[in-house]
């Protein structure tokens, strides 16, 4: 399944179903026309928009005034989607040059290089494994 092309501002609306599952359109327009000072109108015409790209679906049993909203997509999916595009686009698939450019940028804590290192050793079991299981 390809998943749709979820714009910044689309992106706003969709954090909000993600930790919520279910939400009435009211009270996604109420929080972000306080978090981000946009107008209702922008707001349903984002939720339309969610609707239309299939990223988003509605409960149309409820009244017109307390539309409830769920996401289609599960957060992690669409962000494991976004990061495989990303680093295809910018750094044509390897990880390596990606990781060595955020690191010139940012040093470390000694908590997180701990982190990155049981991640590391645990992507080398799971295809050390993969590897015997053939």
């Amino acid at each position: 399944m390809k998943l749709p092309q979820i714009t910044d501002a689309e992106w706003e609306v969709m954090k909000i179903l993600w930790a919520r599952e279910e939400c009435p359109s009211s009270e996604i327009v109420k929080e972000l026309t306080e978090t981000m000072d946009w107008s209702p109108k922008t707001i349903r015409t984002l939720l339309n928009r969610l609707v239309q790209k299939e990223a988003v679906g509605i409960n149309k049993e409820e009244s017109r005034r307390a539309q409830m909203f769920y996401p289609l997509v599960s957060e992690k999916e669409y962000l494991q989607s976004e990061t495989k595009t990303f680093l295809q686009k910018l750094y044509g698939g390897a990880i390596k040059p990606m990781l060595a450019n955020f690191l010139q940028e940012k040093k470390l804590t000694e908590q997180e290089i701990n982190e990155l290192k049981q991640l590391f050793d645990e992507n080398k079991n799971d295809a050390d494994k993969s590897k015997t299981d053939i």
